[in-house]
C-alpha cells in the first residue's frame, strides 16, 4: 500500500473530500506547492486555482478553490475554504 497521509478538505456545512492521500498540490501565496506525506509542518494561505488530491490506485481529484487556508502537521492536512 502507497504511503499516505489525512487530508480534509472543507468550506462552511460542505466536506469536499475526508480521506487519504498520496499527494495535494494546491495554490499558494508564494506558488504552488505540494504536500506529500510525513511533509513538514506549516500553514500557508491559498489563492485562486485548483487543488488536485492523488488517491491510491492513480484516482485523481480536482478542487476549483478561489482562497483558502492550508494546515499540514502531525500526519495529515487541513484545507478551509
Amino acid at each position: 500500500m502507497a504511503n499516505t497521509f489525512r487530508l480534509v478538505v472543507a468550506s462552511v456545512g460542505t466536506t469536499h473530500f475526508d480521506g487519504a492521500a498520496i499527494s495535494a498540490t494546491m495554490p499558494g501565496e508564494a506558488g504552488v506547492f505540494t504536500l506529500l506525506p510525513n511533509h513538514e509542518p506549516f500553514v500557508t494561505s491559498l489563492v485562486k486555482g485548483t487543488i488536485l488530491i492523488k488517491e491510491s490506485g492513480g484516482v485523481e481529484k480536482k478542487f476549483p478553490i478561489e482562497n483558502g487556508v492550508a494546515e499540514c502537521s502531525g500526519g495529515r492536512a487541513v484545507v478551509l475554504l
